[in-house]
This record gives structure tokens, sequence and C-alpha cells, in this order.
């Protein structure tokens, strides 16, 4: 692990969505993090339902309440957002920070939204030889600002959570993106809805595990202070009464049970997805391990190339080279059924064979 100013040629612009965009909407999608087969069905009649109330401006009052008994908080530690890309938006804006430190390979959206609003963003980065693990005393004592994905995208990384509190100070705000934390079994090593930890801020996304990346949701959890300077630089009804909706269905007891269901289905999807992967290592291919979120980082020779031939073969993945601390040997892959990763490991042994020649 080391430490950086920014810097670099990554495009922290990039995301997944940009493989399977255009000529790739055919593809079979591995490179975006959002669960196949969602919304479910009950969920987009609660989202039509609330068609009917669009002439009204939105009254985000009881989507906030359900989120924060949902929590066990008060509805003053609770902000809705615009997914939680917003969010970190609001943060870069609405903070006064003098030394910014984002922990990387991550979500590149902090540390873009913290550039733009004018900071210098120093980089914590994690490494292979170090299974990706985050050592506190790496990052600097006076830090006022650390972001860092739990489980981490794209390492797959589940931090635990008494190493990530171990980042908190007085006087410091820690920003832990918990967006895949749902997607794993038993939400372990989470830290929403804990008050005891200092400058603590949670961000949660409701786009993936629900597939609702199109509508915008997303809330943050933090001290009622924060929560009140993040208001303040919000515009006026940012999230919609069809997304206002969405966020209340999706915290009620049912969507919990549905969405820990899912999660231990993706927990058993990806075992199989990562033993199938295993079978590639004679042709040089490292799966990081244990992965707990549902996408897994490889690193295998010509990633380039073997990311090329698998478009050909009808696969979109996410390239790596854009998230700081990787390089372009690195390919993540969103979990899927067991018949999908079936297809696609067929298809990666015709990609490696093809580039190989």
């Amino acid at each position: 692990m080391r430490t950086e100013h920014e810097g670099g040629q990554h495009d922290l612009r990039h995301h997944g969505d940009a493989e399977v965009r255009d000529d790739g909407a055919e593809l079979t999608d591995l490179a975006v993090n959002v669960r196949a087969d969602t919304p479910p069905v009950w969920l987009r009649e609660v989202i039509a339902g609330s068609l009917g109330g669009l002439a009204a401006y939105p009254d985000g009052r009881a989507a906030r309440a359900a989120v924060a008994a949902r929590h066990g908080l008060p509805v003053e530690q609770v902000l809705l957002t615009a997914g939680a890309a917003e969010a970190f938006v609001l943060l870069a804006r609405a903070l006064k920070v003098r030394r910014p430190v984002v922990v990387h390979p991550q979500f590149t959206e902090p540390e873009a939204a913290l550039r733009d609003a004018g900071h210098t963003v120093e980089r914590v980065l994690l490494r292979q030889r170090d299974g990706f693990r985050l050592d506190p005393v790496l990052v600097p004592e006076d830090a006022d600002l650390v972001v860092i994905g739990n489980p981490t995208n794209p390492t797959s990384v589940l931090h635990p959570a008494a190493t990530v509190a171990a980042l908190a100070r007085p006087g410091r705000t820690l920003v832990v993106d918990e967006a895949f934390m749902d997607a794993v079994p038993g939400e372990r090593e989470a830290l929403a809805g804990r008050t005891d930890i200092p400058g603590l801020v949670v961000l949660r996304s409701l786009t993936k595990t629900w597939g609702l990346a199109g509508l915008r949701i997303g809330y943050v959890l933090a001290s009622a202070e924060t929560i009140a300077e993040l208001e303040r630089a919000q515009p006026l009804w940012p999230v919609s009464t069809p997304a206002l909706a969405a966020a209340e269905a999706c915290v009620s007891p049912r969507a919990l049970a549905e969405a820990a269901h899912a999660a231990h289905r993706v927990a058993a999807d990806r075992a199989h997805l990562v033993a199938g992967l295993r079978e590639f290592e004679p042709d040089g291919l490292w799966v990081a391990e244990p992965a707990e979120g549902p996408f897994v980082l490889i690193r295998l020779p010509r990633a380039t190339a073997v990311r090329r031939h698998l478009r050909g073969l009808g696969f979109a993945v996410r390239r790596g080279d854009t998230f700081p601390g990787l390089g372009e040997e690195w390919l993540r892959l969103a979990v899927r059924d067991r018949a999908t990763v079936n297809r696609f490991l067929q298809a990666l042994d015709r990609a490696l064979t093809l580039t190989t020649r």
C-alpha cells in the first residue's frame, strides 16, 4: 500500500454502463453491478402506482421516516438523494475539507466529485499482494475526510467493521460507501445505523439490488449536523415522487426479506463463478479472494484483447484500468445466475484461445 497525490491517466468518469450502450446493448451484461431480473414486478407496481401523484411536488417525509426506522435512527440523521452519486457531490461541495483522502481501488465518483469541487485529492492505494485489505495506519493522520467503500467496488473486499471504524478521528469525516452492503448475507460488517463513531457518514444505494439505476435513489446516514449541511447544498425536490415511493417500498419488511434471500443466492452464484475462474489459473488468471460483493475482480494477461474477444462472443465485462491502483490487465465481472456463468466461462475459454493465437 502507498499514498499518492491525485494524478495519472485514469478515466474517473468511466462506468460499467459504457460497456453496454449502443452496440453493446445486445450483449449479456457482466459489466454493470445491478442485480439481474430487477426491479421485481411488485416494485414496478408500486412505482407505477405513484404516477397518479406527479402533479404534486415530491413529499419525502414518509420515505425518509421509513429509511430512518429501517436503521433505527431519527429522521434528522437521514437524507434521501438521487442515487449515492449525488451524495458524493453534496459532500464535496458542502463540507469544508483541507486534506481529503480516497482509498483506492474503489468507485471513482467520490474522487471525481472532490476534484470537480476544487479539492486536491490524495490517494491511498491498496495492493494485490495485500489482498487489497485496508491497514488504517496508511491513511495520513491529518486527513480530515476519508472515503472508503465496503464491500469495495471493484475488488469485492469486505473490510471488517472494526478496521473501517478505526479510521475515525475527532475532526475527521469518515465516508463509508455501503452501496453493495445489502448484497452481503446478514450485512455483516455494516456501519449503517451506528451512532458511536465520530464523523461517520454512511452512503447507501437502492439502485443495485433493486434494479433502479434509471430511477436514481439512495440515502445518507450521518449526524444531524452533517445532514443539515448536505441538505443546504441540495437543490429543491431532488428526489422524484416515483423514487420516493420506491425508497419506502425497498425498506419495508417484505423487501428486506427478499433482499436477504437474494444476497444468499448471489453468494452461491459467486462461489460458482469463482470456482469456474480458478480453472483458468494455468492460463495466468488470478481471482481476488475472498470476494464478498456481487462482482469479482480478476487479473489476466492480455486482458484488453480478452475483453474484445468476449464482446465478439456476446459478453460485456468491465475494464479495470479506469480504477486508480489497477491497470489494463484487470477486469471486473458481475455475478449472474449459474446458467449465464456457465455460458460466460465457455466464452472465456474461447476468448483466451483466440488471444493466444
